[in-house]
C-alpha cells in the first residue's frame, strides 16, 4: 500500500542523471530558434530529422511534440497507465444513507453541515480552476508528449471529479447556487482561489512564452502553486474532514467518493512533483536560492490561508477534529511537499495529527469501517505509484 504522505522521493529523481536533457538552453537563452513548435499546431518540417531521446525536454524542447515515441520519461507513462486503471464514475456509488442521514433532524450537528457544505463549495469550484489550468496553460508549455499525455488523463479526471460534485448536490438536494457560488461569497473560499489564480492568469496570455530564466521560473511558480499546494495542501485538509465523517460511519457515500477523488489527486500530486524536479534537473540555473525562498514564501503563504479556511469550516469543531488539528497537519504537509521538492522544511517539525489517512488510499481496508458496497475501479493488478 502507498502512504501518499511518505512517498519522499519522485519518481524522476531516479531517472534524472540519465535524463537530464542536452536540450536544455543555456542560462541568458532569449531566443526560441532553437526550440521546436510548442503546440504541435505549426508547419510541418518536412526536412527535419527524426526525434531521439536526447532531443526531448520539459520546457522549450527541440524536439517534436507530436511524436509520441521515443519515450524519454516512463514515470510519466506509467502515471498515465495507472490513472487509466483507475477510471471510476460516481453514480457507481449509492447515496442513499447520506440522504437520509441528511435529511434526518439529528443525523448531522449544525458544526458538521456547515463543515461539509463549505468543503463542497470550496472542492466544486476548484476542480475546474486545476482542470483550466491543465487545458489552458500548463498543457500549452510542457513540451514533452508524453507528459502531456498524463495531463489528457488529469484532464479527464478532473472532469469527473466535478461531476462527482454535481452528483452530491444533487442527490442530496443542496441549493446549488449557494454552494457553486462559494469561491466568491465566502472569503476564506475568495481568498486561496484568487492566490492561486495569481499564477496562472499571465500563463494564459497569448504572448508569454517560456525560453528565458525569468518565464520559466514563472512556469514553475505554477506548476508549485497548482500540483504542490492546490491539489498537494489545500484539497488533504478538506479530505481529511470528509473521510472523518466515514470514519464515524457518516456520510458513508460521499466519503467513498472522496477516496476515490484522494487516490487519484495523489497521482496528480506525484506527477506535478517529479515535473517540477524533472525541470530542475534540467535547468538547475533556474533554481537559486532565491527563487528557493520563494516557494518556501508560497508554501508558508498557502498554509495560512489553509488554517483561516479550517477556522471559518470548522469554528468549534466535533469529534476527531477541529481547527487546530488542521493547522498542524497542514505544517505537517507543508513540510512534507518541503522535502519533496529538496527545500528546507518551512514550519517546526509537528506530528502527523491524522495518521489515518494514509490508509484512506487502502480501499480494501476502509470498506471494513466504511460498511459501504466498494467497487473495486481498478482494472489491473495492485496499484503503484512508485
Amino acid at each position: 500500500m502507498l502512504d501518499w504522505v511518505e512517498n519522499d522521493t519522485s519518481s524522476a529523481t531516479t531517472d534524472t542523471a540519465q535524463n537530464a536533457s542536452p536540450a536544455s538552453h543555456d542560462v541568458g537563452a532569449t531566443d526560441h530558434a532553437h526550440t521546436a513548435d510548442a503546440t504541435g499546431l505549426g508547419d510541418i518540417d518536412r526536412g527535419a530529422a527524426r526525434v531521439t531521446v536526447s532531443d526531448k525536454a520539459m520546457i522549450n524542447s527541440r524536439a517534436d511534440v507530436n511524436q509520441l515515441l521515443p519515450l524519454k520519461y516512463g514515470w510519466a507513462w506509467e502515471k498515465y497507465l495507472a490513472g487509466c486503471n483507475n477510471h471510476w464514475m460516481p453514480t457507481e456509488v449509492s447515496m442513499q444513507a447520506d440522504i437520509a442521514l441528511w435529511k434526518s433532524r439529528d443525523g448531522l450537528t449544525e458544526d458538521e453541515r456547515r463543515m461539509l457544505k463549505r468543503n463542497l463549495g470550496f472542492f466544486a469550484a476548484s476542480e475546474s480552476l486545476v482542470a483550466n489550468n491543465i487545458v489552458l496553460a500548463i498543457y500549452r508549455h510542457l513540451t514533452n508528449p508524453e507528459c502531456r499525455q498524463y495531463l489528457l488523463r488529469q484532464a479527464f479526471e478532473e472532469a469527473v471529479h466535478s461531476h462527482t460534485f454535481q452528483y452530491i448536490v444533487e442527490s442530496l438536494g443542496l441549493d446549488e447556487g449557494e454552494l457553486f457560488n462559494m469561491y466568491r461569497e465566502v472569503p476564506s473560499i475568495t481568498e486561496k482561489a484568487a492566490w492561486a489564480l495569481r499564477y496562472t492568469k499571465h500563463l494564459d496570455d497569448p504572448d508569454f512564452a517560456t525560453g528565458t530564466p525569468e518565464r520559466d521560473q514563472d512556469f514553475l511558480r505554477d506548476l508549485v502553486a497548482f500540483y504542490v499546494i492546490f491539489e498537494g495542501m489545500w484539497f488533504y485538509t478538506g479530505f481529511a474532514q470528509i473521510l472523518s465523517l466515514g470514519r464515524r460511519n457518516k456520510m458513508v457515500g460521499i466519503a467513498e467518493q472522496y477516496q476515490y477523488i484522494l487516490r487519484d489527486e495523489s497521482i496528480h500530486l506525484n506527477f506535478g512533483i517529479d515535473v517540477i524536479n524533472q525541470i530542475k534537473a534540467e535547468n538547475p540555473h533556474l533554481w537559486t536560492a532565491g527563487f528557493q525562498d520563494e516557494i518556501r514564501g508560497m508554501i508558508r503563504e498557502a498554509a495560512e490561508l489553509e488554517a483561516a479556511y479550517g477556522r471559518d469550516t470548522m469554528p468549534n469543531g466535533f469529534l476527531g477534529l477541529n481547527a487546530a488539528l488542521c493547522e498542524q497537519y497542514m505544517h505537517f504537509i507543508a513540510n512534507r511537499r518541503c522535502g519533496q521538492l529538496g527545500l528546507t522544511p518551512v514550519f517546526a517539525e509537528v506530528e502527523n495529527p491524522f495518521p489515518w489517512m494514509s490508509e484512506a488510499m487502502d480501499l480494501k481496508k476502509e470498506k471494513n469501517f466504511f460498511e459501504t458496497r466498494v467497487i473495486e475501479y481498478q482494472n489491473g493488478g495492485a496499484l503503484s505509484w512508485d
